[in-house]
């Protein structure tokens, strides 16, 4: 199979429900949502918070992409913030603070790109069977 991928744009407002959502269709044309469905709710829990920290921490329209190359579904970020966000450790009452841990956890890698124009995060998830998982930090 050649590669697969889709690509939208979600601003600030409503973005993330909606980012889940058009993921979502996108993995159940895969196939993902009937063979794989546990790795379908951490893609999206994952679409979630990478779309949340673009919104919130970048005050940025979050450019998601998908890629399926047969092997990963690369689920790809882009957001016009600056810098490389830092996994932190938040408080048992701190309402917030735990997206790229989060991410980290569930996908099979994990990695941030800088550009002149913002920066982009970039989960991988092997469908069940696929790879072995290799967890990295961004």
């Amino acid at each position: 199979m050649r590669a697969v991928g889709w690509a939208r744009s979600f601003p600030v407002s409503g973005g993330v429900r909606a980012g889940r959502t058009w993921a979502r269709g996108h993995l159940d044309s895969l196939g993902w949502c009937t063979d794989a469905p546990d790795t379908v709710d951490s893609v999206l829990l994952t679409v979630s918070e990478l779309i949340t920290n673009a919104h919130v921490h970048a005050r940025s329209t979050a450019q998601l992409v998908l890629t399926w190359d047969s092997v990963c579904l690369h689920v790809s970020v882009h957001d016009s913030g600056q810098g490389t966000p830092v996994a932190r450790e938040a408080g048992d009452s701190e309402p917030s603070g735990r997206g790229l841990a989060i991410v980290n956890a569930l996908a099979d890698s994990c990695e941030t790109r800088n550009q002149a124009d913002g920066k982009t995060v970039i989960a991988c998830f092997h469908p069940p069977g696929g790879p072995v998982r290799h967890h990295h930090g961004s």
